[in-house]
């Protein structure tokens, strides 16, 4: 929670901007928890510094700036930015071959759960990029499908929790849970739908 207070301060004092910037900085990498950023600007909003509706809209929007730069990062220098050395920390060549196998199992699915996974999205979206699999823009629908449901979640999560910070921490601490049934429950919802429509179309 000391980060969290920190980021709280830092927020308060520099608005948006700053909660912007921290996700830009959180898709490139940074050992920066994502999640604890959101909550911090939730929490801002909660204590009336900005405004909550206009916080999820500017953290929905940097949210997907930072992933959608680290995919078109690896999709127009591939495996060359396994050389440089930021991304050679965060990626060695073990670890990308290890992503890329990632993809050949699970496909386009590996870009939705990977909002869900703390620690794996950069090298996730690296990855999608540099391996010419997936379109930007079909990258950026299911990126952006994961966000809906991780992003406003986390920002309303520290609005309500702003002056409850107990509750609030016990919450963080169940909040990743909670998203991967939420997430769980929209694949079910979305696969009853795909089976639903593909039998109409074999029934016609």
């Amino acid at each position: 929670m000391d980060l969290l207070e920190r980021l709280i301060t830092f927020f308060a004092e520099h608005g948006y901007v700053a909660v912007f910037m921290a996700l830009l900085l959180c898709g490139a990498g940074l050992p920066l928890p994502e999640d604890i950023t959101l909550v911090a600007g939730g929490v801002i909003a909660g204590l009336d510094y900005v405004n909550v509706h206009t916080m999820v809209a500017v953290t929905m929007v940097g949210v997907l700036a930072g992933d959608a730069g680290m995919f078109l990062l690896g999709h127009h220098y591939g495996v060359h930015m396994l050389q440089w050395k930021p991304i050679a920390l965060l990626m060695p060549p073990r670890r990308y071959a290890q992503m890329q196998d990632k993809f050949t199992r699970y496909g386009n699915r590996l870009m939705f759960f990977a909002r869900f996974l703390p620690g794996m999205r950069t090298a996730v979206y690296i990855t999608a990029g540099a391996t010419h699999r997936v379109s930007f823009w079909r990258f950026l629908l299911l990126d952006g499908m994961a966000a809906l449901l991780s992003v406003p979640f986390w920002v309303y999560l520290g609005y309500f929790g702003a002056n409850r910070r107990e509750w609030l921490g016990m919450w963080i601490r169940r909040g990743q849970n909670s998203l991967w049934l939420l997430a769980g429950a929209v694949l079910v919802v979305a696969l009853v739908l795909w089976w639903r429509q593909r039998r109409r179309n074999t029934a016609q």
